[in-house]
């Protein structure tokens, strides 16, 4: 993957950020944050990853399941190293990157990947179907733009990591 030579993993974090904090779910701002990237290979454009980005906000709907700027390390794993044939080959990579993901996203978030514990949830119980509205107390009692700063960070220095 082409990356541009301005390509900076801690804008790319910030980008992801600002995404978010527009309205964007945890997900979505991540995917966000690569879409010049991602359309410039014609891999995907704002809208897919949008779309694709949809459902996983709140740890997977507010069930709060895995966390969504998680998932988004996930999707972007299948376009770093895409696991696109049968076989163990690519699929290993794949969970390699995935894992590596995984451990760079708990060293920098407290330990976890699981939204409720992120959130400092008792009980990771769903909420509901309604989003909370996003509001100054809303972000002033969640730890979300950081978290997702950071996991667009990782994708960011595994691209680079990727492209050498």
């Amino acid at each position: 993957m082409k990356l541009p030579d301005t390509f900076d993993p801690a804008e790319r974090g910030e980008r992801a950020r600002d995404f978010f904090l527009q309205g964007y779910n945890c997900c979505q701002a991540v995917l966000l944050a690569f879409a010049d990237v991602l359309g410039s290979e014609g891999f995907a454009d704002e809208s897919l990853l949008k779309t694709i980005g949809s459902g996983f906000g709140g740890g997977f709907a507010r069930m709060r399941e895995v966390c969504g700027s998680f998932s988004a390390c996930t999707v972007m794993a299948g376009f770093i190293r895409p696991a696109v044939t049968p076989g163990l080959d690519e699929r290993k990579a794949n969970y390699a990157l995935v894992q590596e993901m995984a451990a760079a996203f708990r060293e920098r978030n407290g330990g976890s990947i699981v939204c409720g514990e992120l959130l400092g949830l008792r009980e990771r119980k769903p909420e509901g179907p309604v989003p909370s509205e996003r509001t100054e107390e809303f972000y002033r009692k969640r730890p979300c733009p950081e978290i997702i700063k950071n996991a667009a960070t990782i994708v960011a220095e595994k691209m680079k990591e990727a492209a050498l």
